[in-house]
């Protein structure tokens, strides 16, 4: 390779907000990429239910469609050691490899310099005892975000982290985030800010030929504060005790990714940057809530013969048994949970033979004393109790994405590409 490789996941991010920022006078970095190189919109699955970034991200390292690859939810690449990803392909041409929360991914590389997976998919980290700890106390920090919990050891993990991997001139900008705890972009831009910091440390210590950083922060704030922003011309408003009307969330994530973009370019490599899909504004008021203690919820149903329950991304949870006759049991009980007044339901479930795959997906306000009806009874219990706000859905997946390449420039672009094509863009520069 004449040029180390580096694939950057900026996930689901909108360019059109992007272009609208820059003109405003905001992100140096993204305003002289984009005037240089340009890029690529890629396209993806024709059916909505498909437009899932645990999807589209599945397809950008295999190479493979849906209907290919078939991995539906998050968490399920760890099943499918005959996916061939990006990473094992690098291995296969000789080259070294390293990843920071590659999104779905499977570590199946034989010997990567360093591997920290995303926080919801369990595959083993890779890398120093002070790297892999920190990756378990991330994942932890990430699934226990709505509660507001952080064990002991996990803190500790973190503390250790951040000794290990954050340069000493990086800790202003850490001393300054830590003066806006309370404005809603903070925990989540520390977070990326986190794990681009331990990518650049990782990748300047093992400088591998190929490596991939993912960060999901944007993502994340466009879908719950999307109607914030200043690029957002929508009538739609966030309530003022859900957000404050003079925060920009997306703004702010924006600029501290522009940060990392800079660091990027600075190492000289070939730089792929992906984003899977966009997010366009979401029309109506939708809630998203998160069981706060699952197995205590699920006792509380009469489902107790599980082996496992393993929280996902935001309202989802997996849960394993020993039989399939238990797992269709768990699945007909919670089709029957529903809101006693309403009566809509509170839970879908995907039934895989001994797991199911359970989505939170009632989307109204839970308020105090709120009832719920199971099996035709009334349950004797306060749902609001039981559950933990995540936010309220301001924006939407579109299955347009973009792509940059910086081997070529902007008037090498085609005006579009399947998101498959990155796949086999990467696997080229190999």
């Amino acid at each position: 390779m004449k040029q180390k490789v580096i694939l950057l996941g900026l996930n689901e991010l909108n360019f059109d907000f992007i272009q609208k920022y820059v003109a405003k006078g905001h992100l140096p970095n993204f305003k002289g990429l984009i005037a240089k190189f340009g890029y690529h919109e890629t396209t993806s699955e024709a059916k909505y239910e498909l437009l899932e970034p645990w999807i589209q991200w599945v397809s950008v390292h295999t190479g493979k469609t849906f209907d290919e690859h078939r991995v539906f939810r998050l968490g399920d690449i760890v099943e499918r050691p005959d996916l061939k990803q990006l990473w094992e392909i690098a291995e296969e041409k000789g080259l070294t490899v390293g990843a920071i929360s590659p999104f779905n991914a499977s570590n199946n590389a034989k010997n990567p310099l360093f591997f920290v997976p995303d926080p919801w998919t369990q595959t083993p980290a890779k890398g120093p005892n002070t790297l892999v700890q920190l990756s378990g106390a991330i994942s932890s920090a990430v699934n226990n975000n709505a509660s507001n919990s952080l064990g002991k050891g996990s803190a500790v993990a973190i503390l250790k982290g951040i000794l290990a991997y954050l340069p000493l001139k990086r800790y202003p900008s850490y001393a300054k985030l830590a003066t806006r705890l309370k404005q809603k972009a903070t925990k989540s831009i520390i977070l990326d800010n986190l794990l681009a910091d331990v990518f650049l440390t990782m990748w300047q210590k093992k400088q591998p030929d190929f490596s991939s950083l993912f960060l999901n922060s944007g993502a994340h704030l466009q879908h719950h504060y999307m109607f914030n922003s200043r690029a957002y011309d929508g009538n739609l408003k966030n309530p003022e005790w859900y957000i404050p009307a003079a925060e920009d969330p997306l703004l702010d994530v924006l600029e501290a990714y522009d940060t990392v973009l800079g660091r990027l370019l600075a190492l000289n490599c070939r730089l792929f940057i992906a984003t899977g899909l966009h997010q366009t504004p979401h029309v109506k008021n939708t809630y998203y809530w998160r069981l706060k203690d699952h197995e205590s919820f699920l006792q509380l149903l009469g489902i107790a013969n599980y082996t496992k329950v393993v929280p996902r991304m935001s309202r989802d949870f997996l849960i394993e048994f020993a039989s399939e006759a238990d797992a269709s049991a768990a699945v007909e009980s919670l089709g029957q949970v529903a809101g006693a007044i309403d009566g809509e339901a509170i839970f879908t479930a995907d039934n895989r033979g001994k797991s199911i795959f359970v989505e939170l997906t009632y989307d109204k306000d839970v308020t105090n004393g709120f009832a719920l009806q199971h099996k035709g009874q009334i349950l004797a219990l306060d749902f609001y109790r039981y559950v933990a706000f995540v936010a309220i859905k301001n924006g939407e997946h579109n299955g347009v994405g973009y792509f940059i390449d910086t081997k070529k420039t902007a008037s090498q672009h085609k005006p579009d590409m399947p998101i498959t094509a990155v796949f086999d863009e990467i696997v080229a520069s190999f």
